[in-house]
């Protein structure tokens, strides 16, 4: 594989963020330097502000733990590949989690000042305009959670070492955002603050060769196809008068469809049938039906992630 080109170079300190314009087909390198560090992410459209990365579509896509090979997602109605998780040389990241603030470290720890993720995050955003209410939750590198079987979302001790590190590939211009996790006072990075190294490189062929491909549909919609494409200059909220309601797909098209099952077909549904259906033939059909139909065809876009196709075999691979 040829050498990529660094473009450019940083060390964050803790307290502290970073704003940096990746262009499509660069690569952003966050570098553990002494280990055990989290790292909180945000990033934005450059070119659009109001098309973010969005940690719930990526984590309906990929799971609480995003890692190399896969993608990060802006929220609807753009829900597109902004960024392609190149390389991962730890493997424990997370979308579960938002950002620490001033809030969390004053109710929980009494501390009136203390650097926190979101602060850290709005200073610099500010850089480009940007304002804390435009800060969104974050992708957090080296960040090791997990879910206990009653549900609830706990953080872990990390082991990452120096050189580790999460490679991610812009896909469109953004605004990527990476700061040192101000979280000293919790295991996600193991009760301490140290710095994070920054590397921009130029994309080679073979990185970009090595994407998946993703769809691009017609529901995936941008400010063009808005009813209001007009963002809004006042904070308040107040009713527009002349608003007159247009839902698309409405009214709703309901088509009766008969179906006779014989006696087997009528005893394998009363088998497979669920008890809140209780005598309702219909939905206990639709229920089984469906539910073949998501095992058979959907996988994994029966939680609603979209079809990926695997990046054709480069030459030389093998």
């Amino acid at each position: 594989m040829s050498a990529r080109n660094i473009l450019s170079e940083w060390t964050m300190q803790p307290g502290t963020g970073k704003a940096i314009e990746l262009l499509a087909g660069q690569i952003l390198r966050i570098e553990q330097v002494e280990g055990l560090q989290c790292v909180d992410f945000n990033c934005f459209n450059l070119h659009d502000y109001k098309e973010f990365m969005h940690c719930g579509r990526t984590r309906t896509v990929h799971g609480f733990n995003p890692s190399k090979g896969t993608f990060m997602w802006s929220a609807p109605p753009r829900e597109r590949a902004m960024l392609y998780i190149l390389e991962d040389t730890v493997g424990r990241n997370d979308v579960l989690f938002p950002r620490c603030s001033a809030y969390v470290y004053e109710s929980a720890y009494g501390f009136d000042a203390h650097t926190n993720c979101h602060d850290i995050q709005a200073e610099a955003q500010r850089e480009y305009g940007l304002t804390p209410d435009d800060v969104h939750d974050s992708f957090n590198l080296f960040m090791c959670t997990e879910v206990t079987l009653d549900g609830r979302a706990t953080i872990t001790r990390q082991a990452s070492k120096p050189g580790d590190h999460v490679d991610l590939l812009a896909l469109v211009d953004v605004l990527a955002i990476p700061n040192v996790c101000g979280a000293d006072v919790m295991r996600t990075s193991n009760f301490g603050l140290k710095p994070i190294k920054l590397t921009v490189f130029e994309a080679t062929a073979a990185d970009l060769n090595g994407v998946p491909k993703t769809p691009i549909l017609r529901s995936q919609r941008t400010p063009k196809d808005f009813r209001q494409p007009m963002i809004k200059a006042d904070r308040a909220l107040v009713r527009d008068p002349s608003y007159v309601a247009a839902f698309v797909n409405v009214p709703l098209v309901v088509e009766e469809v008969s179906v006779v099952l014989d006696d087997g077909e009528a005893a394998m549904l009363d088998a497979l049938r669920l008890p809140v259906y209780g005598t309702d033939d219909g939905s206990a059909l639709r229920d089984v039906l469906f539910t073949w139909w998501e095992q058979r065809f959907l996988g994994a876009a029966e939680a609603g992630a979209p079809a990926i196709s695997a990046p054709a075999p480069h030459p030389g691979n093998g």
